[in-house]
């Protein structure tokens, strides 16, 4: 029998760091698991969690950080789809908005928020009857899972109403209009949250460490070759299924098995403007048709987040730029509602985002396929998940744990993930009652804590640790008024963070949320995450220089017309590289190839 001394731990820390980073790869290097998940975006950090509470061997791996493709970059709604309605695909929408509900009062309270919508009216009657039968329908599907809905129902509008709710909206061309409610979260902060929640329940996770190949017996997968990015070293990981979660990446992962497989996927670019929340006035956001798909006017804190675009993109995947183009079209489409017109002086933030989109063939618009997800065992060993949305990543997780499930010995455990909450989420509610009581005791102002029980959940204990530590680190980055440089130092100690950008970019939003897209900020994150990673005074430098250029070279980016400038202008940035691993010389703009979610 163990003893209590040599006895492991039923799950492990809750933490995140460079230590648990190393532990992890020490792990999956001297030992096989039973599933090993490629990619760290929302679907792969959900699949570790989902394999994880079945008590089976987990490791994920990403090449780059947590949530740096797609899952960062998202809409940041958690919702059913409203114009999938139009499109007939119910089991869609009513699978969505159960997840909805799921998230909203179980999963995820402390980082899932409800957010009210307005569909603003332009022409009498018929449009007020199709519109509001169409959220009729949204609003049952939200009652027929496990779980109530977690928001009101739809609404109607007359226009002297919305004259008072939204003050900024021209209504000489609107008549009115009706609201119903969603959901949003910070994208990437869900997905770090994620992966710390599986690594608690014991899987083994390491972003930084890059898929370069897959280890085959005869035909079958049995493993990949691994690179640590950080430390340059490569090695083997054992496993018997592996998971490819990789997202647009899906036909990179899978030609490196030599093998065609059953799954295509087709990028689509998605823009997004953030603006200040005082350039136009409304108690909510709107979603407004447009001759290609929808735009969202989203309420984010201090800010509105206006899109997106829908349009092909067959260039760089780890980094897609917005252009001059994609910019206008946003404005000219919200500035159709509005009194005061948006110009591009206001706007302070941007993000392209790809969506890992279905397709059988070559021909169509992206706008038109599909939003649901497929899973595939197109080679033994080796389980592939792509499509899908945001929103339904626990049931694609599930699916995709499932068919790995199906290959293993013995019999393995039904998803319980429904039963799960993230880490932060259990008694959340509780402390948000105390918050002005916590604030009194710190000596801050409730809006901080306010601030960080929406991040954090009841790990803000964790955060007012460190501030009682350090006091001087409940102040804010500079150029910013709501993040704090406690927050900097528990992004390296406790969620993965390795680099500047991984903080400035995910674990905060400072740089599409601030004016100057947190170059102001960058000297100050970077000399916090020095003292926390040991960092001397060239590594500082290294990541401030390489933050700088990004972030020139994404507003280079902005000003040009097309896809194809733009892209050659953002590749002009170097990837982050870790400082002892730099070559002698590396072509401005060249690419090493990425594999992530």
């Amino acid at each position: 029998m163990a003893t209590a001394k040599n006895r492991r731990p039923v799950s492990r820390s809750r933490k995140l760091g460079p230590e648990e980073r190393a532990e992890a790869i020490a792990t999956m290097r001297d030992r096989e698991v039973d599933v090993l998940v490629i990619g760290g975006g929302i679907v792969g950090a959900g699949a570790a969690l989902d394999a994880a509470t079945r008590g089976l061997r987990t490791g994920l791996i990403e090449a780059r950080d947590f949530a740096s493709g797609t899952s960062s970059r998202s809409s940041k709604l958690i919702h059913g789809g409203i114009r999938y309605l139009e499109q007939f695909n119910f089991g869609l929408v009513r699978e969505a908005l159960i997840e909805r509900g799921l998230l909203l009062q179980r999963l995820a309270p402390h980082i899932v928020k409800p957010v009210k919508f307005l569909y603003p009216l332009q022409t009498p009657l018929a449009e007020r009857f199709y519109i509001g039968a169409g959220m009729a329908m949204y609003d049952a599907f939200s009652y027929t899972g496990f779980m109530k809905p977690g928001v009101p129902l739809h609404k109607h509008y007359s226009k002297k109403q919305l004259q008072r709710e939204a003050p900024s909206l021209d209504t000489d061309k609107i008549i009115g209009g009706l609201s119903y409610y969603d959901a949003q979260v910070d994208d990437a902060r869900y997905v770090a949250t994620l992966a710390r929640t599986a690594s608690s329940y014991g899987a083994h996770v390491a972003p930084r460490v890059r898929a370069e190949g897959f280890l085959k017996v005869g035909g079958r997968v049995v493993g990949v070759q691994a690179h640590d990015v950080e430390t340059g070293e490569k090695f083997e990981i054992r496993a018997k299924q592996v998971v490819n979660a990789t997202g647009v990446w899906t036909g990179d992962t899978q030609a490196m098995v030599g093998t065609r497989g059953q799954v295509k996927v087709r990028a689509s670019k998605g823009v997004h403007l953030v603006v200040p929340r005082d350039r136009f006035h409304s108690t909510m956001g709107l979603l407004l048709r447009t001759e290609k798909s929808v735009l969202f006017v989203i309420p984010w804190g201090r800010h509105w987040i206006i899109g997106t675009t829908d349009t092909d993109w067959e260039l760089d995947k780890a980094h897609p730029a917005a252009t001059a183009a994609d910019i206008d079209y946003i404005l000219e489409h919200v500035n159709s509602v509005l009194s005061a017109k948006l110009t591009r002086d206001d706007v302070e933030g941007v993000y392209a985002g790809l969506r890992p989109l279905l397709a059988a063939n070559d021909d169509g618009s992206t706008a038109s396929l599909s939003r649901e997800h497929h899973v595939a065992h197109t080679v033994p060993g080796l389980v592939i998940i792509a499509g899908g949305k945001f929103t339904t990543y626990r049931v694609m997780a599930k699916d995709a744990i499932d068919e790995a499930a199906a290959a293993l010995d013995g019999r393995v455990p039904e998803s319980c993930t429904e039963q799960i909450p993230l880490i932060g989420a259990e008694g959340y509610r509780a402390a948000w009652n105390k918050r002005a009581k916590i604030a009194r005791a710190f000596g801050v102002h409730t809006v901080r804590i306010e601030h960080l029980l929406n991040r954090y959940g009841v790990m803000t204990d964790e955060l007012l640790d460190i501030i009682r530590e350090s006091p001087e680190l409940a102040e804010p980055l500079p150029g910013t008024e709501d993040y704090i440089g406690a927050e900097v130092r528990y992004a390296c100690t406790h969620e993965g963070a390795l680099h500047l950008d991984d903080v400035l970019t995910r674990r905060t939003r400072i740089s599409i949320e601030s004016w100057d897209r947190g170059v102001a900020a960058a000297p100050v994150a970077a000399r916090i995450m020095a003292d926390a990673l040991g960092w001397d005074d060239a590594r500082v430098e290294h990541e401030v220089n390489t933050y700088n250029k990004r972030v020139k070279a994404e507003l280079e980016s902005q000003e040009l017309p097309d896809d194809e400038s733009a892209d050659r202008a953002r590749l002009e940035a170097p990837d982050i590289i870790p400082l002892g691993s730099l070559p002698t010389q590396q072509p401005v703009g060249t690419r090493e190839p990425a594999q992530a979610e």
